[in-house]
Parts: C-alpha cells; sequence; structure tokens
C-alpha cells in the first residue's frame, strides 16, 4: 500500500510541478499583455478593478509556489546537516506559515479587506488545543496559519481533504508534517478517523490540531442536499436541527470526537468568521463579491473541563457549539 501511495504521489506531482511552473512562468510573461486587458474588461464592466485585482493575486499565489516549492527543496537539501528532526519539522512549520501569511497579505492587499479579530479572551499562544474552525470559503484556508500560527508561534497539524494534494506546496510541506489529507469519499471511514486521532496525541504546550467540523464549504446547494439525505433517512431530529443552521453545515461529529479522544487534556478553541459568503466561487469572485469585504473573526476558548465526556453529550455539545457559530454569524456587526 505504502509503495502504491508513493508512485501516485510522484506522478502527482510529475503533473503538478510542471503545470504550475507553466503557470506561473506564463502569467509573469505575459503580464505586458493581461494587465492591460484585464484593466480594459474592468473599464467596460464597470465593476471595479476586480479582473486586475484577481489576476494580481493569481500571479501572486502561482509565485508563491515556485518559492514555497524552492525553499522545501533548500530543506530537503539540509535535512543529512540538521540531524535533529524537531528542528527540522520547526523550520517546515515556519515555511508553512509563512507561505499562508504572505498570501493572506496578498489577498487583504489585492481585495481592500477590512479585518478585524477579536481573539481576546482565546490566549491563542497557550496550547494545546484542538482549532475548529468554520468554512465558508477557501480564503478562510489560510486564516489559522496567518492568524495563529505564525503571530503565536504555535505548530498546528491539519486536517484537511485529499483534494488539495493537487497544490504542490500543500503537498510537499504537508506530507513532511505528517498532516492528514482525508479521503472523503466514505470507502475507509474508519482508517480515516484512525489517522486524524494520531494528529492528536502527543501535543505539546504550543501545538495544536486543526478541523473543519463541516467537513467540506459551506453552499446553499450543499445545505439542500444534506436536508435532503437526512429526510431520506428518515433521521427527524437531526433534519430539524440542520434546518436551524442557515449559514453552516450540521458538523460531522466523528472526526472531532476522535481528537477529543486522542487528547483529553487539550481545550477547544472555535474560529468563527464572516465575510466569505459572497467568494465561495470563482463565479461569485470574479463578479467582486469579495472586493472591500470586511472580514469578522472570533476566536472562543472552551477549557477541556467544560467538554463533555460521554460520546452522546459531545455529540450534543458539538451541534450547540456549531449552533452558536451560526447564531454569530446570523446576528452580523
Amino acid at each position: 500500500m505504502r509503495g502504491r501511495d508513493g508512485m501516485s504521489r510522484w506522478r502527482r506531482r510529475l503533473v503538478t510541478f510542471q503545470l504550475y511552473a507553466a503557470a506561473c512562468a506564463g502569467a509573469l510573461a505575459s503580464a505586458p499583455l493581461w494587465i492591460p486587458l484585464a484593466a480594459l474588461i474592468d473599464l467596460l464592466r464597470a465593476m471595479g478593478t476586480i479582473a486586475l485585482r484577481s489576476g494580481v493575486f493569481l500571479t501572486f499565489y502561482l509565485c508563491c509556489e515556485m518559492a514555497g516549492l524552492l525553499a522545501a527543496g533548500a530543506l530537503f537539501l539540509l535535512r543529512p546537516l540538521l540531524r535533529d528532526e524537531t528542528r527540522w519539522r520547526a523550520l517546515h512549520f515556519r515555511l508553512q506559515d509563512a507561505w499562508a501569511t504572505w498570501l493572506w497579505r496578498a489577498a487583504v492587499f489585492c481585495f481592500d479587506l477590512r479585518i478585524e479579530v477579536d481573539a481576546r479572551e482565546a490566549r491563542l499562544a497557550e496550547g494545546p488545543y484542538l482549532l475548529l474552525l468554520r468554512h465558508a470559503s477557501a480564503g478562510d484556508a489560510l486564516l489559522a496559519s496567518a492568524l495563529v500560527g505564525r503571530p503565536h508561534d504555535v505548530q498546528l497539524r491539519y486536517v484537511l481533504k485529499r483534494e488539495l494534494l493537487w497544490d504542490p506546496c500543500l503537498d510537499v510541506v504537508g506530507t513532511r508534517l505528517h498532516h492528514v489529507f482525508v479521503d472523503r469519499s466514505g470507502d475507509d471511514s474508519a482508517g480515516e478517523i484512525a489517522r486524524v486521532q494520531a494528529l492528536a496525541r502527543d501535543l505539546g504546550p504550543r501545538e495544536g490540531v486543526l478541523i473543519y467540523p463541516e467537513g467540506t464549504r459551506y453552499s446553499e446547494a450543499k445545505r439542500m442536499r444534506v436536508l435532503e439525505r437526512l429526510a431520506r433517512e428518515g433521521d427527524v431530529k437531526r433534519l430539524d436541527y440542520a434546518r436551524s443552521l442557515g449559514f453552516v453545515l450540521p458538523p460531522r461529529a466523528g472526526g472531532v470526537l476522535a481528537l477529543l479522544d486522542a487528547a483529553p487534556d487539550a481545550d477547544v478553541v472555535v474560529c468563527m468568521h464572516s465575510g466569505f459568503e459572497n467568494a465561495t466561487s470563482l463565479h461569485q469572485l470574479w463578479q467582486g463579491g469579495l472586493l472591500r469585504g470586511r472580514i469578522r473573526v472570533r476566536f472562543v476558548r472552551i477549557p477541556h473541563a467544560g467538554i463533555p465526556r460521554t460520546r452522546a453529550e459531545r455529540v450534543q455539545w458539538l451541534c450547540e457549539l456549531w449552533q452558536r457559530v451560526d447564531d454569530w454569524v446570523a446576528k452580523g456587526p
């Protein structure tokens, strides 16, 4: 199995490395052409400068990918000199946080975003904790590194979807850091849960695990599919609960419960945010959904002593917690 995974990984990288390198070179070489074209499109659409801003951000993203891969290559060559495995991993965490933070700052600059963060009671520098993050857009994937990992020097282990392995930097650095890239097909759910659970073992005082309890980005279409599935299954209680949520999907308890079992002394930090709702797809981004947006972020910490002990109580607690997230988003500014 490990041999097949290794072959699959290198076949994937053979494609993605060349594709991203070609895209980056093409974007930079053709900048004298696409910049005035994007400006013309913005002028004709009369929707601000969203095409130009999007082009600049995409080009910066591609450059970050190339820079990240070069840095990862340098770290690979340095490994024989860094005999301390802990130090080598720490350098990868710094690279991961730097990559995500620069992308976050580029997004803030390119789309003229206003960021408001409330972390007064979260004590983000004090681990270990499990970070439960609302998932509304690809943009919120950068929040943890930009607002938690880099400024507070916390090493976060990630639970991510397997499709993100097609991003070269996440593929190379993420697999070296042993993040879990989950196969959401459900073919081996027990095995996936076991891999997630292993992430939370032996967490240090400046470490944590990030998971998206919803399992996927929120959209109205996904919400309707969840409601239709619960209606078919005849789960009236869960259906009523899902109907009560307007801005989040019902949490999937399996991964969160596994992490709680593996790290009974870890606190829980919840990251709720709003402002990405109009940028959940490339179409919405092209329509200016993120331009001059206001991104609100709030971190809430729950001590481990306040977390229920039985499985049934924890499922109920998680549902109530996610109801609080939904209420906070609905309340707005």
